[in-house]
């Protein structure tokens, strides 16, 4: 109580004499304004929230929505200690809802002084109707007010509770019509708050539909010679337009994770307004909207735009600014755009590759973990270019990639850093670079963890190791704690289908390249039957991998024999109607070689096999003509089959492909048609001599 009397003793020496709330106001405007924030706050309050809840529920941005809960407990528990400035905030609430202009501005100016950082002062201020009042105050004509308004708003937008309060009380059409206000310094903090409201859904949504984003796009088309001219060179009016186009470059990097928003962007043009900012010399106007072209890069229309534009080229060149944050935008956008070989051209003929490998060296750089998973994302992108490896060699890259396979490294980087080393380890130079740096164990220890993104990407990484012998023994080192290969397969009861894929894709040259194959692959106890259940799956290229790891295991007589028995006749006969030529390809293999147990070529005649391959013969693939022509070879060891391909018109595209260049096509197509013709003479001469018994 004490505390309490000392609060308010304090607040009536600084404040003027508290005016009677019934005493005809001096502005009628202010008055008429504040006495409809009162009604709202009394008497309509709870439902304001209700009815924009419903607005936003009828048309969806299909973005989750942003903003934590967990600010609700903090809130919760810091309103039990109740601040001494709690007094001197309700005293001037008070004032402010009196409706006199004096006092109203005084509140406001003594309001902004305030830190109103603790959640306890905001949930304060908030349940006091100080929300209502100051959205209110926005929408007066007073310039003062809105101003003082303004600043106290876009202290409080730092807590996203007190964000979506403001939104569901209406701030984003006032803010909007601010932006139209002939008062630069009025934009400037109009945009400011906007571009913090607009980090939630909602304000988001409410921006598009009430037309803000052509507004937005309109006040940030200023001349040529402000966004060239250093800010001494430009007179004070430049340098006001300088400030309005920064903060609504910061509107536009807030609402560019909405997909209409960037789709509405798209329309309106903003790829030449992006390609003037980044030729800015402004480093706040390139910052924020480096943030929004990252983000529109997602879409397929915006990347090609950029190349086109000439904006990869500018990303490149900010790569090298001091600015940790316009870094990591860079190489988010590098990441999202460089799965085009144009893109990753551009960024090598620009001299981006130095700057990436230079980044990934830093020290500053990899303790700001956001920014090195951006970095290494762009290289990985990058490397999916033979001639990119080629200069990342020049840097010893690979090397630098190695120190980064930690356990406790951040997930993100960990990912990117193993999709990195897949695309640089196709040279078997860098294979050599990672034996030497000890990668291998560290590749093999990251099996056993649980992120998906980087499970997805380690196999890709060992199936290109394991064509080198030396890696091949590290991972198939079953004396000690690596046995890489089990828990490759292991992976293939994840549930991801991408994993499933890409263990079996890594299986391929593990098994075929290991020492005692046939011996290694019956130890792994349930494993074969594992295989075999995949064929199951819906995905197509899972079964295509499943395929291609069954013609590989198939080789080995005593291991065929085992899959026959999990019934892998049937299952691989079910998919021969397929139309995919990745997996017609490994599906003719896998039927070649499953040929070569038992009666297992007689059954796939039975299963109506025969007849569907002859199909593939049309394709225009040359996997798909090897894989069938060899399944031709194996299945013409029965007679059976031999007179359906005779009737089916096989040899035709068989004798096609005696010329083929490929040394096992040519004797495979030789072999077919030998055993057609072998057939046929073996039933001629039988025929002949049941006609001369009969005579």
């Amino acid at each position: 109580m004490v505390q309490k009397k000392k609060a308010e003793k304090s607040a009536s020496e600084t404040l003027p004499p508290e005016p009677e709330v019934d005493t005809p106001e001096e502005d009628g405007t202010i008055a008429s304004k504040v006495s409809a924030s009162v009604a709202t706050a009394q008497s309509y309050g709870p439902q304001i929230r209700y009815i924009f809840e419903n607005l936003e529920e009828q048309s969806s941005d299909d973005e989750p929505e942003s903003g934590s809960d967990d600010e609700n407990r903090y809130l919760k528990e810091d309103t039990k200690d109740v601040p001494s400035e709690y007094w001197h905030l309700q005293k001037l609430v008070k004032y402010m809802k009196a409706g006199n202009q004096t006092a109203t501005i005084v509140s406001l100016c003594l309001l902004k002084d305030y830190e109103l950082n603790s959640n306890a002062l905001r949930s304060c201020f908030r349940e006091m109707g100080g929300l209502e009042l100051l959205i209110n105050l926005l929408e007066t004509k007073d310039t003062k007010c809105q101003h003082g308004a303004l600043i106290v708003l876009l202290q409080m937008t730092t807590s996203s509770e007190m964000r979506r309060h403001m939104v569901n009380l209406g701030i984003v059409s006032p803010l909007i019509q601010l932006m139209k206000h002939p008062a630069k310094d009025i934009q400037i903090l109009a945009a400011e708050t906007m571009a913090n409201i607009a980090l939630m859904r909602k304000a988001r949504k409410q921006i598009r539909l009430r037309g803000g984003i052509p507004l937005i796009m309109d006040i940030m088309d200023v001349p040529d010679y402000v966004l060239q001219s250093p800010l001494n060179d430009l007179k004070e009016d430049d340098r006001e337009l300088v400030a309005v186009a920064a903060g609504s470059a910061k509107v536009l990097d807030s609402v560019s994770s909405s997909p209409k928003i960037k789709e509405e962007l798209r329309k309106h043009g903003v790829i030449f307004l992006m390609a003037r900012f980044l030729r800015s010399c402004h480093t706040n106007l390139i910052i924020s909207m480096m943030g929004s072209v990252q983000q529109c890069a997602d879409l397929k229309d915006f990347r090609i735009a950029f190349e086109q534009a000439g904006i990869i080229a500018d990303i490149v060149q900010h790569l090298q600014n001091e600015d940790f944050k316009l870094k990591e935008n860079c190489a988010r956008a590098i990441f999202k755009c460089a799965p085009s070989k144009t893109t990753r051209d551009i960024v090598r003929e620009a001299g981006g590759l130095d700057p990436l490998c230079e980044l990934v060296g830093s020290s500053e750089v990899r303790k700001r973990k956001p920014l090195l998973a951006a970095v290494v994302g762009a290289i990985w992108k990058c490397a999916m270019s033979p001639e990119n490896v080629n200069r990342f060699k020049q840097n010893s890259l690979v090397a630098s990639l190695v120190t980064l396979l930690e356990e406790n490294e951040h997930e993100d980087v960990l990912t990117n850093v193993v999709g990195a080393l897949a695309e640089c380890c196709k040279d078997p130079a860098n294979i050599d670079v990672l034996i030497v740096n000890d990668g291998i164990p560290k590749l093999i220890h990251l099996l056993s963890a649980t992120y998906e993104p980087l499970l997805e990407n380690l196999p890709l990484v060992l199936k290109a190791c394991a064509e080198n012998e030396q890696c091949m023994d590290i991972i198939n080192d079953t004396d000690h704690v690596l046995d890489g290969i089990r828990l490759i397969w292991s992976l293939l009861k994840h549930p991801s289908n991408i994993i499933k894929r890409n263990a079996c894709l890594a299986l391929v040259p593990c098994i075929k390249h290991a020492k005692d194959s046939p011996e290694m692959v019956r130890a792994f106890v349930g494993g074969l039957e594992l295989t075999v259940s995949l064929l199951k799956s819906d995905d197509t290229e899972v079964l295509s991998a499943v395929c291609a790891t069954i013609a590989e295991i198939a080789l080995d007589p005593e291991n065929l024999g085992i899959l026959t028995d999990h019934g892998v006749v049937k299952m691989l006969a079910d998919l021969v109607e397929t139309e995919d030529e990745a997996l017609r390809a490994n599906l003719a293999l896998a039927i070649a070689y499953c040929c070569e147990w038992g009666q297992n070529n007689y059954e796939f005649g039975k299963l109506n096999t025969v007849a569907p391959l002859v199909n593939y013969m049309t394709s225009q693939n040359p996997d798909v003509l090897k894989g069938a022509c060899i399944a031709f070879y194996h299945l013409s060891k029965e007679p059976l089959n031999c007179v359906t391909m005779h009737t089916c018109g096989v040899v035709k595209h068989v004798l096609r492909l005696i010329g083929s260049d490929d040394l096992e096509v040519q004797l495979a197509a030789a072999n077919t048609i030998r055993h057609i013709r072998k057939l046929a003479l073996t039933t001629e001469k039988f025929h002949h001599k049941e006609i001369d018994g009969e005579i």
